[in-house]
């Protein structure tokens, strides 16, 4: 399995650091990612549903942890990529401010 493409829409929150969408073998997109701060470092959730009781449940993940680490790694390392672009004055610094669809994609962004 390849990730072919990787989406990062970054946010300006205290523990989400943004949304990823992931594109697998060219042929099966998987959105709603989440880039988390956790008290240990960054980390991926997965997307998740919230069920009756209150409690969410993923609707993707990994099926076992080395699947998960494999994939947390390249969203990660797309996600520094995007915080260096962020720095280096090649895109601009995610608002607190912005929209953000079901999907966890800015809505003012066209074709994500």
């Amino acid at each position: 399995m390849d990730i072919s493409e990787i989406r990062i829409t970054l946010r300006d929150d205290n523990k989400l650091k943004g949304f990823a969408s992931i594109t697998l073998e060219n042929a099966f997109v998987v959105r709603g990612l989440k880039i988390i701060e956790g008290s240990s470092g960054l980390f991926i959730a997965m997307p998740s549903r919230k069920r009756k009781d209150g409690t969410f449940q993923d609707i993707a993940h990994p099926i076992n942890a080395a699947t998960r680490e494999w994939m947390e790694n390249q969203v990660i390392a797309a996600y520094r990529q995007e915080m260096q672009r962020v720095e280096n004055g090649e895109i601009p610094h995610p608002s607190r401010n912005t929209d953000y669809n079901d999907s966890g994609n800015a809505s003012m962004e066209e074709g994500f």
